[in-house]
């Protein structure tokens, strides 16, 4: 499957637009998304990291993130396009989906 090209003109404009409306912040030098999410606890959160993983092999495109007790701190970039594709945005949709 051919890889998705990096975002560009107004497709990209109204895709940062929503994910920034959605508590997504955009680093233009690294061209990467970034958010983080709080849980009740723990297991909260490592059940939504677990539901995420799943959909990231779904789309073959896994996040950069960590987990500390009910935090989980979260970046997307597509690293073989050195920047942000439809996968990316594809992936945090699913996140914030999953949060609730």
């Amino acid at each position: 499957m051919a890889r998705p090209q990096v975002l560009a003109g107004a497709a990209r404009d109204e895709a940062l637009a929503e994910l920034t409306a959605a508590g997504w912040s955009h680093d233009p030098a690294s061209d990467r998304l970034s958010k983080s999410f709080r849980f009740k606890d723990f297991s909260e959160a490592w059940g939504w990291m677990s539901r995420v993983a799943l959909k990231a092999e779904v789309l073959d495109h896994h996040p950069d993130w960590s987990n500390s007790w009910n935090k989980v701190e979260v970046s997307l970039t597509t690293h073989d396009q050195k920047g942000l594709t439809e996968l990316d945005l594809a992936l945090a949709r699913a996140m914030d989906k999953a949060a609730g």
